[in-house]
């Protein structure tokens, strides 16, 4: 007998928690933090310029799945917004990097603290064996999340969101 029921079962019970647990955090930081307003692609964006200043455009898209006129089109409402920054690059007179500004790290910050509370808040209502499951899966998680990169920057299927 096959395992595939089995974990196209898991495999769908991870996405939809995935899912839940995403749109709840969304919505949630706006409750905690009534004036943000940032998409999750900027969230997204910022979080990685904040792991990886001054990437370009072309890099940021790639380490995003994301398309490069996406990215573009989001740095341009990023910068306009004053969440970030062009810099000339000091190699390439025809390309720039992207930096945090203060006011896009203080809105990173708290929409990351916001998102921690309120995890926290939840976290604390849960049984300690529970609490304790999900401490013991992050590792797993984090080499799922990897394997998932890895297998969208290598061009498999819905590498591109």
């Amino acid at each position: 007998m096959s395992d595939a029921p089995a974990v196209s079962s898991g495999a769908w019970s991870l996405t939809d928690v995935i899912a839940r647990l995403r749109r709840t955090l969304r919505s949630g930081v706006r409750e905690d933090v009534p004036w943000e307003s940032l998409p999750m692609a900027q969230v997204e964006l910022l979080q990685r310029l904040a792991e990886e200043p001054g990437l370009g455009v072309s890099e940021l898209a790639a380490r995003q799945h994301l398309a490069r006129n996406t990215v573009s089109s989001l740095v341009q409402i990023m910068a306009a917004a004053g969440l970030l920054q062009r810099c000339p690059d000091g190699s390439d007179r025809r390309a720039v990097l992207l930096l945090l500004t203060d006011r896009g790290r203080e809105r990173l910050v708290a929409w990351q603290e916001a998102n921690e509370r309120r995890l926290r808040r939840a976290l604390e209502t849960l049984p300690v064996q529970d609490r304790e499951a999900i401490r013991c899966a992050l590792p797993a998680l984090r080499s799922l999340a990897g394997q998932l990169e890895a297998d969208a920057g290598a061009g498999a299927p819905g590498g591109r969101r």
